[in-house]
Order: C-alpha cells, then sequence, then structure tokens
C-alpha cells in the first residue's frame, strides 16, 4: 500500500498494492493497522452507495459540527475527479481545494478529515462508495455551490449534469464556517 500526503493538511491518498493472475486481482479496501499508522481514522459508522452517469456532478456537500464527517471514498466501476474543499476557518489553506481522480482500475482510495466540503464529476458511468466517520444529520447539512467562482475549481466537464438541490446551493462567502 502506497500513502501520499497531498497539498492541504490532512487528505490522503491509498494506493494500494493489486495482485492480479489469469483469474482476476485482489487488494485490501481497508487495513485497521495500516490505517492507524498513517494517522488515517479507523472507525467508519456508515457507508454510502451512490451510480453517476458520466457527466454527473456531485456536491459540493459536508456536515457541520457536531456531526462533521471525515470520508473515505472509491470507486469500484469507472471514474471520478473527487473534489475536497478545506472548510476549517482556521486553516491556512482555508477556500483552496484538492483533486484527485479516482479509477476503478486503479483501486484508489481518498480520505477526508472533517472539516472538507466534498463533490465529484463522473468521467464516466460510475459507482462511487464511501465510508463516513459519523453518521448523516439532516440539520447540519450544508453545501457550496459546485461553480463558486472563489474556488475555481476545474471539473474537466464542458456541460454537467447537476441535481436542482445543487444548483442551489450557495457561494462559498455566503456560508458562516
Amino acid at each position: 500500500m502506497q500513502v501520499i500526503k497531498k497539498s492541504l493538511e490532512g487528505l490522503i491518498e491509498i494506493i494500494p498494492t493489486v495482485y492480479k493472475d489469469e483469474r482476476g486481482y485482489f487488494f485490501e479496501t481497508y487495513n485497521k493497522q495500516a490505517f492507524e499508522a498513517h494517522g488515517i481514522p479507523t472507525h467508519f459508522v456508515q457507508d454510502n452507495q451512490s451510480f453517476s452517469k458520466k457527466g454527473v456532478v456531485r456536491g459540493l456537500h459536508f456536515q457541520r459540527d457536531p456531526h462533521a464527517q471525515g470520508k473515505l471514498v472509491r470507486v469500484v466501476m469507472g471514474r471520478v475527479i473527487d473534489i475536497a474543499v478545506d472548510i476549517r476557518p482556521n486553516s491556512p489553506t482555508f477556500g483552496q481545494y484538492e483533486a484527485v481522480e479516482l479509477d476503478a482500475n486503479l483501486g484508489n482510495l481518498f480520505y477526508l478529515p472533517e472539516g472538507f466540503a466534498h463533490g465529484f464529476v463522473a468521467l464516466e458511468d460510475a459507482i462511487f462508495i464511501y465510508k463516513c466517520t459519523n453518521l448523516y444529520n439532516k440539520a447540519s447539512e450544508g453545501g457550496i455551490i459546485w461553480n463558486d467562482p472563489t474556488i475555481n475549481i476545474d471539473w474537466q466537464i464542458a456541460n454537467p449534469i447537476i441535481s436542482e438541490k445543487d444548483l442551489t446551493l450557495p457561494r462559498f462567502d455566503e456560508i458562516s464556517f
């Protein structure tokens, strides 16, 4: 397993060791001991899965305290560009984002700690799964409009498919964090 600390503090990409042969492949998607050794939380309380058609943008979503969530995300089919936006007010990278391409063929994972808004764009039809460190709480739900000009995310797509709910999210500068 290769662990890559990203440029924004707390973000970690995990590239598993994949064992392939004529039968197919095998790799670990979670190993408590290895995760703990790299400072990645090992207590997850909720798993989620979604399917997105090519061109779908989901996000940018977050949960406010006391229901903030860390997420361990990956795709089991397809490819996505996964986005993490730092929404920690006292962070030196507040308002900045990191993008990681998640690819089912590579099997890579991306860990986002609490304090990040999260979204992704499906580069092809994709099944996206993620583990959360806290349960979803509707009253703590928040979001940032996907095309916020102050964050200026390069979604690498021309005509995204976006839900009505995500189209009505506020701009970054309209939110109290």
